[in-house]
């Protein structure tokens, strides 16, 4: 079994969602709570408003939380930056006991899942988790600063300058955290990095179909199954993928994350990605839907693809990853 079960139900009592100035003109601009014009957010480097992002997004989940910083027992969250430096730096901000957490685009549910698990079992009363991402800072490490202008595949994804973070307690008002599915690595020996979708695909699936299975559920308990960053190259491959398998999603009710946040005349080519893709939609965009009572079950499965600059360069295959988590909506906890 890989899958846990939160019998008390821990709630989300508030998110703060930030973004940049291509997600402003996207699809989501009204489901941020904060965006801005430029990259740089008036710092001299892009790791610097990287961490900005991360920071203004936690202030805005404690505020709208109605507590200050100082409630929050615990930090947990990471970014795709070499040694999650701009994360460590929003940890020091925020003054919580802190774990740090490398999943590359998976980060935001592998948190959510870990949070969950915590306050399920009594071990905190408020817990901050989130990830986020940069576009001229990640793309920068993984493959070329923008500046250069390089020429990108069709398959390739655009990351997203966003920050999306939760706020966890025993019990409260707003949607409950049921259960999570902690992925495995599943690595089918791609080596491209301009394919991440066709990558993480597989692990997608994988966990997917863990999750029902271990559940003893099918895809229609569900009104929504997510994933993060799989772009239109890795959804259509998890849907051959569960097609072969016998599993069967609807194509309307089997959407990504990567998918939703850019409009279709935005250049993202195949779509969006970064740790910070599936932090700002999910609680952002999908948790307002669920508010409204468009959504009362939907299962989030973030995708990371778990590769290195250097593992790149040694002709490393890509291992992946996918974390599950499943969010009802309904009432509070406990």
């Amino acid at each position: 079994m890989r899958t846990w079960e939160f019998e008390n139900r821990p709630v989300i009592v508030a998110t703060g969602t930030v973004g940049g100035p291509f997600e402003a003109n996207g699809n989501l601009a009204d489901d941020f709570d904060l965006l801005h014009g430029d990259l740089w957010l008036n710092e001299d480097s892009y790791e610097k408003a990287h961490k900005v992002l991360f920071e203004e997004a936690s202030l805005r989940a404690t505020e709208k939380a109605g507590i200050t910083k100082e409630h929050v027992e615990f930090f947990i969250g990471g970014d795709l930056i070499n040694q999650i430096t701009p994360t460590s730096f929003t940890a020091e901000t925020i003054g919580a006991a802190y774990l740090g957490l490398f999943g590359a685009c998976s980060t935001s549910m592998e948190g959510l899942a870990l949070s969950a698990f915590i306050i399920n079992h009594g071990g905190a009363n408020c817990i901050l988790t989130g990830s986020a991402s940069h576009n001229a800072a990640v793309e920068k490490q993984f493959r070329y600063p923008t500046e250069y202008g390089a020429q990108k595949p069709p398959t390739s994804q655009w990351t997203v300058t966003g920050a999306g973070v939760s706020i966890l307690k025993p019990e409260g008002e707003g949607p409950v955290v049921t259960s999570a599915t902690i992925g495995k690595v599943v690595d089918m020996g791609l080596t491209d990095p301009m394919n991440m979708g066709g990558a993480m695909a597989p692990a997608a699936v994988d966990t997917i179909e863990t999750h029902l299975r271990d559940r003893n559920i099918d895809a229609s308990y569900y009104d929504l199954i997510v994933t993060g960053d799989l772009g239109h190259i890795g959804r259509e491959t998890a849907m051959d993928l569960m097609k072969k398998h016998g599993t069967e999603i609807p194509e309307e009710k089997f959407q990504d994350c990567g998918l939703m946040i850019y409009r279709e005349d935005q250049p993202v080519l195949a779509g969006a990605s970064g740790a910070g893709c599936s932090a700002v939609v999910v609680y952002g965009h999908l948790l307002n839907r669920m508010k409204k009572g468009e959504l009362k079950r939907m299962l989030v499965v973030a995708t990371g693809a778990l590769l290195s600059p250097l593992t790149f360069q040694q002709n490393e295959t890509i291992p992946c990853i996918a974390h599950a988590v499943s969010i009802e909506y309904g009432g509070g906890g406990q």
